[in-house]
């Protein structure tokens, strides 16, 4: 019984489209990728508050195959994102593989016929040779159960399902939540709304950001010679890999980049805001890295406005007009929005359920067996399946380094597989503990385990303690992995031992 499909991929966002890219490369182009939203983009057709840019330079926030010579600034603003994403599903031809607002229930490894079996909402089922999970990181968005909040009779809006129709001005408006998204949305909204409190439970290391419009001539020059893109693309993936790979990865041997890090951020806080108090309540209590950082000029010079107010104590209660702090202070106000993160490691480590073989379900088997991954994408006893945002696969501060190293051990594993004639791969237990162990082990010396987080309340973090997030490795090493893995490291054909 022959699948209906080569292979199945969900989500619809950049990692989704590089799978179907390299998918057509490997000749396997009989594929469909199913999307739950209504278009193709993942997170910037999901998001579009107002403020939404790249945290990452625009010429790294890009496929390196496919370059945008036509950013607008350093740090292009959503819309142009999501421009970009319909480029690339239009250029390569995935578009017309692209199913919407179409919601997978789960998938199964179907033993018998080798392959697996995709539900869809409705009761729709459809059959692949391979099974692709390209659901991204920050997917699943969450809404912390703060009591009353059900009778708030204002206007209440989630940052990833933004009214565009809504007017904030002269609104009395709460922003709960200090996170990246926040550091963006904070300063828009003070724009508009007649008086602003901000929530905070957690600040964050932000840093300056060095912003500025990319001039025509530049786009221009950028177009005609690829090269000079290329040249700019380096030295901010250099600068990248020197925060995030030595200053973070490599805490224990790299203190001193670190602090000096944080000292920059600390004077950056002094610099722009006037209140000492204000500026104490918004200085991070843990080592930098512990939390993803982010880039701002606009966000601490927003609280020296009269009209906007950090309250830091946790909230108790939502009431019909407003909200009441553990101290017993009540806020009121019409309008609530909430920037209050996504939720990764209960419902996003699988995003949909997937059984494999000998019926082993993976949210299951990651949560009782520790979050693991070979090499960031498979794991044993799931036949056939790629999960593209697994433990340990996030490798630098740019998404794409992550999704394009993904592409390449695609291509060497399934190249493989061609080669010997088989029809599925499975990774063996060995090669899963050995790079588990590998990474465990690396990730000792870096701030996670070796610098203070314990205040950072971060997503690196899941619900064992374990920072299972990031992949311990420079961009360079990570590329290499993908293209020179020991082939051996799976079984092909038969069932591993």
């Amino acid at each position: 019984m022959a699948p209906r499909y080569d292979a199945i991929v969900v989500g619809a966002g950049f990692g989704g489209m590089g799978a179907g890219i390299e998918l057509d490369r490997l000749g396997l182009s009989n594929y469909v990728i199913l999307e739950r939203e209504s278009d193709l983009g993942g997170t910037w057709h999901v998001n579009h508050y107002p403020g939404l840019a790249v945290d990452i330079a625009s010429v790294t926030y890009s496929y390196s195959f496919e370059p945008n010579p036509y950013w607008t600034r350093l740090f292009a603003p959503g819309a142009e994102l999501k421009k970009y994403a319909a480029h690339v599903a239009d250029k390569y031809g995935l578009r017309r593989r692209m199913r919407f607002d179409t919601v997978v229930d789960g998938a199964r490894w179907d033993e018998e016929h080798q392959h697996w079996v995709v539900s869809i909402e409705g009761g729709e089922t459809l059959t692949g040779r391979f099974l692709l999970t390209a659901t991204g990181f920050l997917s699943q968005p969450y809404t912390p159960p703060f009591p009353g909040i059900d009778t708030f009779e204002g206007k209440i809006i989630h940052t990833t399902a933004w009214d565009e129709d809504f007017d904030l001005t002269g609104r009395r408006a709460a922003i709960i939540g200090t996170g990246a998204t926040a550091v963006q949305l904070v300063p828009e909204v003070a724009k508009k709304a007649a008086a602003l409190t901000v929530f905070q439970r957690t600040p964050i290391w932000v840093v300056p950001k060095v912003d500025a419009p990319i001039p025509a001539p530049v786009q221009r020059l950028f177009a005609k010679v690829p090269v000079t893109q290329k040249a700019a693309r380096l030295v901010n993936t250099s600068m990248l890999e020197a925060l995030m790979v030595v200053g973070v990865l490599h805490y224990d041997q790299a203190k001193p980049l670190n602090k000096a890090a944080a000292l920059l951020a600390k004077a950056h806080l002094r610099a722009q805001v006037r209140d000492k108090k204000t500026r104490e309540q918004l200085t991070p209590h843990y080592d930098f890295g512990c939390k993803r950082p982010t880039f701002s000029n606009e966000y601490f010079k927003t609280f020296n406005r009269p009209h906007v107010r950090l309250e830091t104590n946790s909230i108790d209660h939502v009431t019909p007009d407003g909200i009441v702090t553990a101290d017993g202070h009540k806020t009121e106000i019409d309008t609530l929005i909430l920037a209050t993160g996504f939720n990764l490691w209960d419902v996003n480590f699988p995003a949909i359920e997937i059984i494999g073989r000998d019926g082993v379900n993976l949210g299951k088997f990651w949560r009782d067996n520790r979050f693991q991954a070979y090499e960031g994408i498979t794991v044993p006893k799931f036949p056939n399946f790629l999960s593209l945002n697994s433990p340990y696969s996030y490798s630098g501060l740019s998404y794409f380094t992550t999704i394009e190293a993904q592409m390449k051990h695609m291509a060497r594993l399934l190249g493989e597989l061609f080669r010997r004639g088989e029809t599925t791969f499975e990774v063996t237990e060995a090669a899963n503990e050995r790079f588990l162990d590998t990474v465990t082990d690396k990730l000792g010396s870096s701030v996670f385990y070796g610098g203070d987080c314990a205040s950072s309340r971060s997503y690196y973090f899941n619900q064992h303690g374990e920072a299972a997030l990031l992949r311990p490795n420079s961009t360079v090493s990570t590329h290499r992995h993908a293209v020179s893995f020991p082939l051996d490291d799976y079984a092909y054909g038969s069932v591993p031992a």
